[in-house]
Order: structure tokens, then sequence, then C-alpha cells
């Protein structure tokens, strides 16, 4: 009893107070014990060591450690949530003027909510608290005299210690810089559950609440985390790389160092690009071009002029570039590269200059046999001529280089309208094998360039009724739907550089939402082809009380982790991008192939071979997935089964190819 004639239960909190020689002389023990058992405590409580800390004149904080240590039972795997580890001390100091306060840190499971930088991982057969920056665990952190490093203490007040230095502190800025509208590294969702000692690194992964790693994956990843670890946007598409080809590995364990050449990149250029705005003053912004894979052929991918744009995004986007040419059947390696340029309000003289700068340095790292750019975002027919006609003017040599040109000089019919007229037409493979079809199905599209234009063309063509589009500004939403006439008007905005809400003058019915997305329409399709990671758990959320049935990607990886899971969890069918938005690389090898021969195919010929071809690649998605037993049925077969058809085609070659 205490002396308030309250209760308490067994292993709950003592109070020991310190008189101020070091030693607990007295102690109020409260709790239903017999002597031996105070007797005990109390022996323990002698033994408390004290870490101390000078914070400033006059103040200092004090880290009691203590705990029972490495063979504590309480402290590991088997410790469920919300268990309160027993035998631990709560001092209280006695109220002097220059006494210090004995403090013991409580510790419990749900660690994650309190400690965001901190994970449990096992190391030699023992559970460890790590750093999520340096992946480091307690003694490492410092030089530590003190008790034992196991302790759950010990090692929280070494992580605490090493979470405030300057060497920590620059890692995570690191981090935070690379994220771009996406979820860090350290905020990635909790799902798993499974075998506690692998339960939390798979946590971290953000893998799904019934997969656990075999040991040469998780080994993978966590070579790519540790090497890269401010760069979210890239260790993500690797995760679900990863996740995807556990089945091939484990049946395949030659292609495991494969898998491990294949996520490093071969080469990554990166080189400043001056130039000179209208008025005469310079500017300076960083170029890159990431030479990802060249096994199947040249490299090939996209540049792309976005604020946004950093080594992290061109990493992700060279990984997504290899497996989507990996899926096709065209003989292309990937790439990708650009620059953190933000072309918006630029003159035509000043995108010109900013081009010409840009190749300067590009012209000495690409050719037709090595490596063929194109367009993406912000990079369009206009930047790709002045682009074109600076390599032309540097090598005196007009090749089948830069893709994405205009017809009359080069170009092929239906390059801009490819990834967009693709997404639908995978669309159409996808409800075909559910026994269903685009007429009168109400879709929700997100984004306004080429890729969400050419998308709603192609939707209303079909019959649907598209219902939404976007910008960085905000959403329309005309619940009527568009037809070609509403189309035809938002073409004149976007070409005009207007707000969407220009829109709304002419057709009252629609609604404008400033800041807004369009996920929570009602809905039984959803396009995203705006930005990566533009899609997060809310909006996934918003989707599925919508009604939405089907997800296809037209932008790469537009869906966070965490929103996949609310995909999966929910039966929604997802597609993702590195096939259903291949119809533009498609394109741009056929206009190679077209460049090369001195001849042009009409748009009918092209339109036909973009419809085989995105056929084709829907079969093999579905053909890889059920190879290695996962069913149509299953809402991330299509996910998997073009990770899983890629790869197989790249480490095939790479493995021939010798260790290069």
């Amino acid at each position: 009893m205490d002396a308030n004639g309250e209760g308490r239960g067994p292993g709950e909190d003592l109070d020991v107070v310190d008189h101020g020689d070091g030693d607990a002389s007295h102690a109020n023990l409260r709790g239903d014990m017999n002597d031996f058992q105070e007797i005990d405590l109390l022996g323990q409580s002698r033994k408390l060591v004290l870490a101390v800390r000078e914070m400033g004149a006059g103040v200092e904080e004090i880290d009691l450690e203590m705990g029972p240590g490495e063979d504590d039972p309480n402290f590991g795997p088997g410790n469920s949530e919300g268990n309160e580890p027993q035998g631990l001390l709560e001092l209280t100091p006695k109220q002097q003027p220059r006494k210090k306060k004995k403090v013991v840190k409580k510790w419990r499971d749900e660690w994650a909510e309190t400690y965001k930088w901190a994970y449990v991982a096992v190391h030699e057969n023992t559970p460890r608290i790590f750093c999520s920056i340096c992946k480091e665990y307690g003694r490492k952190h410092r030089r530590n005299p003190y008790g034992n490093e196991g302790s759950r203490n010990m090692q929280m007040s070494a992580l605490e210690e090493h979470n405030n230095s300057l060497l920590h502190k620059e890692a995570l800025r690191l981090q935070m810089a690379s994220k771009d509208k996406g979820l860090g590294l350290i905020d990635r969702p909790l799902y798993i559950k499974g075998p506690k000692a692998l339960e939390r690194k798979n946590q971290y992964f953000g893998l799904n609440d019934k997969t656990l790693m075999s040991k040469s994956a998780e080994s993978i990843l966590e070579a790519v985390i540790k090497r890269d670890p401010h760069e979210g946007e890239f260790i993500q598409a690797v995760s679900e790389v990863v996740h995807s080809l556990e089945a091939v590995l484990s049946k395949n364990p030659q292609f495991v160092h494969v898998l491990e050449r294949l996520l490093e990149p071969e080469r990554v250029i990166m080189f400043r690009v001056p130039w000179v705005d209208d008025k005469g003053e310079m500017h300076v912004n960083r170029g890159f071009r990431v030479q990802f894979n060249q096994a199947l052929g040249p490299y090939k991918g996209g540049l792309r002029f976005h604020p946004g744009v950093n080594l992290s995004v061109m990493k992700f986007l060279g990984l997504e570039q290899t497996l989507k040419n990996g899926v096709t059947s065209l003989n292309l390696g990937g790439a990708m590269g650009g620059s953190d340029f933000e072309p918006k309000g630029k003159s035509d003289n000043e995108m010109m200059r900013f081009c010409q700068s840009f190749m300067e340095e590009l012209y000495r790292h690409i050719g037709p046999n090595q490596d063929t750019p194109c367009g993406d975002i912000g990079v369009g027919t206009r930047e790709i001529g002045y682009l074109f006609g600076q390599y032309r003017r540097l090598t005196s040599q007009y090749e089948s280089l830069l893709t994405c040109k205009s017809p009359p000089w080069g170009g092929s019919q239906l390059r801009p309208e490819a990834t967009g007229y693709g997404l639908v037409y995978f669309a159409k493979e996808v409800l075909a094998d559910l026994d269903k079809d685009l007429k009168g199905l109400r879709c929700v599209v997100s984004g306004s360039g080429k890729v969400a234009m050419y998308a709603l063309e192609k939707l209303i063509a079909f019959g649907a009724i598209p219902v939404s589009i976007s910008d960085s500004r905000g959403c329309i939403i005309d619940e009527d739907g568009f037809d070609f006439a509403k189309l035809s008007h938002l073409r004149d905005i976007k070409n005009h550089r207007k707000s969407l809400r220009e829109y709304t003058k002419t057709h009252s019915r629609a609604k404008y939402i400033d800041d807004g997305k369009p996920w929570g329409v009602k809905c039984d399709m959803a396009f995203p082809c705006a930005s990566q990671n533009e899609l997060n758990h809310s909006d996934a959320m918003a989707l599925v009380n919508a009604g939405c049935k089907i997800v296809v990607e037209g932008a790469n990886m537009p869906c966070t982790t965490d929103a996949l899971e609310v995909f999966r969890k929910s039966k929604i069918v997802y597609a993702p991008g590195k096939a259903a938005n291949a119809g533009g690389v498609v394109i741009s090898g056929l206009e190679m192939v077209q460049h090369s021969g001195r001849i042009q195919w009409s748009a009918d010929e092209i339109d036909s071979k973009l419809q085989e071809v995105m056929k084709e690649i829907y079969l093999k998605c579905k053909k890889a997935a059920n190879e290695f037993g996962i069913g149509l049925g299953s809402p991330e077969s299509l996910v998997h089964g073009a990770n899983i058809a890629a790869f197989l085609r790249v480490a095939r070659a790479m493995l021939e190819q010798g260790c290069v």
C-alpha cells in the first residue's frame, strides 16, 4: 500500500530518494513485494550508472544508464507492444538548489512514434537500436565507457547524443533536401507482421504485411540504403523492385549478384550549365545524365527540365527506364537526364541559350550507338530542336540521336500522343480480362501535360467519361464529363499558359479547386499522370471511398508506398507506369528505325503498331506473374509481373556479357 492507501501492481515503478551521497540510502518502496524482493531492488539501485553531459554554464543533463543488459527477456523480439519492461526504477530527486536530477528514461515498444530516426534490427543474434541515418548502433556512435552497450537506456542515450551531432544533422539535412513532394525515408509507413527479429526492418523498407524478405534480397536493399541513405525516391523504386523479385531470386540464386550490379548505375554525369537571361544576368544550373544500364542496347531515356530534379530523382527514373525498356521488345538500355532548370516563364531566346549550354557538355557523352535522349517534363519539340541543332553544330553530324523531333525533319507521327494513347490501350487490356469495357466508365485524370491531354482524348474516343484534370495550382472537376469541344478549350488554356480556372467561365457547372486534387470524385478508374509521389495515403483512401476499382499509372511512380498499401488492402487493380506508360519509348524506338531508313510511316501505321506493342507488354506482365505464382486476382500482379519480366530480360543479357 502507498501513503494514500492505494495499492500498486507488481512490476510498477518505484520511487527512490537520493540524499546527496550518491547512494540510495533511503527508499520509499511501493508495491506488492516481500522483503527479499525489496532487498534485491535496493541492491540494483546501488549499481545505477550516471552519464553526465555538460549543457552550459551551471546546467547539466544527466541520463541514467541502467537495465539488465543484453540478456533481458523483456527487450527484443518477444516484447509485445504496450507492455512496460519490468524492473525499472524511477528516481525522484531531493529538492535542493544545486542537486541534479537522476532520470531513467522509460522504454516503450512504441519508440517509433517518438524516435522517428531509430529502428530495431538484429545484429549478431541480438536486437539493437539503430540510427536510420548512419545505420550504426550503441557504442559505435561515441566512445562509451559506461555500462553495458546492450542496455536499453545506454543505446538510446548514445543514439540521442548522436542525433544531436553535426554529422547526423548534416545527413538528415541532405535527406530532407532530397525529398520532392514525396515521403522521406524515415517517414516510411509501418505495415509488416512477422518474426520480430526482422519485422521492424521490413517495416522500414515498406513491405506488405504478409511479406518477409529473404536474406539475399534484404542484404541487397540494406546495401543500397546504407550507400545512399538520403536518396528517398531511388530507395522507394528499388524497394518495390526487390520486393517483386523475391520469388525470382529464391528460384534463381545466380541472379542475386546480377541484381546488385543492376541497381548501381553504370555511369553518373553531373555538370554545371551556365546561361544568360534576356536581361543579361548570368545563372547557373546543374545538369545530369545517369546512364543506368546498357545491356540490351544503347542508353535510352528522357531529359527533364524541372526545379525538382536531383540525383535521387534521376537515378530512380533511370532504373524505371531500364525496366520499362526491358519489358518491351526493343533493344534499348536505360538512362535519364535533365536539369533543375525552371522552363516556365522563359522566353524562346532564354530556352535556346540554356539548351545550347546544356548540350555543350552533354554531347560528349551521347551518340546514336551510345546514348539517345528524348523529351520528358519541360522538354518538348521546341527544346529538342534547340538541343539537336547545337549537337549538329558541335559534331557536324546529322544522326538518329534525339527523338521527339518534329515530323518534318525526322520525327515520328504520333510521338506526342504516344504515352497517353498507350496508357489507354493498356487500360483496355486490363478491363478486357475483367470482362469490362471503357465505355461509360467515369475516369479521374491528374496532370495537364501531353500524357494527361492525350489520355483524355483517347478516353473520350472510347466512350469513357473523364471528369477531371489538374496542374500544380489546382484542379478542374466537370461532373458532366469532358468531350472533344471541352478538351479543345482546355488545350487552348494550357497553350496560352492560363489558369485552369478560365475553364469555369464558359462551363458554369464545372468547379475549380485551388491547390486541390481530383481523387475524391466518384469514379471507376484513376489515371495519375502528373509526377512522382503525387498520390499519397489520404488520396488513396479518397479514391477507395469514391468507388475506384482500377488505377493505371501515366506518370513514373506517382503513388507513394503507403498509397499502394491502401490499394492492395482494398483489392484495387493497379497497373504500374513502367508497363502502362511505355508507349512513349515504343514510338521513340520506331522513330529511330524510321530515321535510320530515311522513311516515315503514317499515323495509322504507327497507331496500329502501338496497340500491338501495348497488348504484348500486358501479356508479358501477366505471363511473368503467373509463372511465379501470382494470379491475376492479386491486385499487385501487374506490378510484380512487369518487374519480373523486365528484370529477367536484362539479367540474362548481363549474365551472358560477364561481370562488366
